[in-house]
């Protein structure tokens, strides 16, 4: 039996780090996101012993392990392991033994530290694929919240909620973050709204990824330090996604894009390892060339741009971006979320 998922990586536009602890606790956040077209893809493939393989086509590694221990979480493969251990343990989530033994196996169209959520997507799609094996009925809400604690909690590592929430609902969301529950508004956004808006914003790979969880941590000391710039920072970008909600919701996509700029204003003062001089480079390239907005994706310090680009403007941007070293990426906005499905029988004696 083989099984496969999917889930969408996200563009963020505005609100993140008011999904992080405890600044959501204390006041609560809000972020507004976007999925696109490039994906996190897992597979599993039934065994008939009791050991468990996992693989990353991305890193070229491949370990495997019995089941019935947890499996030791030391810097390889560990948002997998991660995963497997959260299942397999008694009483989580209701969710019974494996059936079986499994191949397990990951790829990711962007690495992690790419700012477009890659390893809570990965974490995603193999609680979506573990569920869909094992007939856990769990909801959107509950694979999400999952995916969350696996990366938190299990496994330490600092971030935020948006990204599991993105990736499994996926499609344009308003997500309001509360103290002890998280709330999923999807926006009926015109279609028209999203064709243009899909026109006039270039996704640019800056050449670097980074560990966002630094910066994380970084930002949220100094939240808890009561630092007066970073607490007026995460407030304003409240105030800022609100506003391009809005924005979106009445068709005007320009002032949408001058909002992307005050957004970036604003998360550059959350931390200064959010930006650096290739970044700024770039960005200033941009809107030299006419680029109206425009930001670095997930906790900064590199991975991708968008820029968001007055249409007569777009190739010149595209240009001035390329002469600086940035590498654009097409993409396209994707409304489906974590998707499952079963292979055909057929296709099981295909290649291992």
């Amino acid at each position: 039996m083989i099984l496969r998922a999917k889930a969408p990586l996200r563009i963020s536009f505005c609100g993140g780090g008011t999904d992080v602890s405890p600044y959501v606790e204390e006041r609560g956040g809000v972020v507004l996101s976007t999925t696109i077209d490039k994906y996190v893809y897992a597979t599993l493939r039934t065994r008939s012993d009791s050991f468990c393989t996992l693989a990353s086509l991305d890193y070229d590694l491949t370990l495997q392990a019995p089941l019935g221990e947890p499996l030791p979480i030391d810097g390889t493969l560990d948002l997998l392991k991660g995963v497997v251990n959260r299942f397999q343990a008694a009483g989580s989530a209701g969710a019974p033994p494996f059936p079986s033994g499994f191949d397990l196996m990951v790829h990711s169209d962007a690495p992690p530290g790419s700012g477009l959520g890659a390893s809570s997507t990965l974490v995603t799609a193999l609680v979506g694929l573990l569920r869909e094996w094992i007939r856990e009925p769990l909801t959107n809400y509950e694979i999400a919240e999952m995916t969350y604690r696996i990366e938190r909690l299990d496994l330490g590592i600092a971030g935020g909620r948006q990204d599991p929430y993105a990736a499994t609902f996926g499609g344009f969301n308003f997500i309001e973050f509360h103290p002890d529950h998280t709330i999923v508004n999807p926006l009926r956004i015109r279609r028209d709204v999203i064709n243009e808006l899909e026109y006039a914003t270039l996704l640019c790979y800056t050449g670097t990824t980074r560990l966002g969880a630094n910066i994380v941590v970084n930002q949220m000391r100094s939240y808890r330090e009561g630092k007066e710039r970073v607490v007026r920072s995460l407030d304003r970008m409240k105030e800022l996604t609100l506003e391009m909600k809005t924005a979106l919701l009445r068709d005007r996509v320009l002032r949408f894009g001058e909002l992307l700029h005050e957004a970036w204003e604003a998360k550059k003062d959350l931390d200064p390892a959010i930006t650096n001089p290739e970044i700024d480079r770039l960005y200033a390239a941009a809107r030299g060339a006419g680029a109206v907005g425009g930001k670095i994706l997930g906790a900064g310090g590199g991975g991708y741009i968008l820029v968001f680009c007055p249409i007569p403007r777009r190739q010149a941007i595209a240009r001035a971006l390329e002469a600086e070293g940035g590498a654009l990426v097409p993409f396209a906005f994707e409304e489906r979320g974590l998707q499952t499905w079963t292979v055909p029988p057929e296709e099981e004696t295909g290649p291992r």
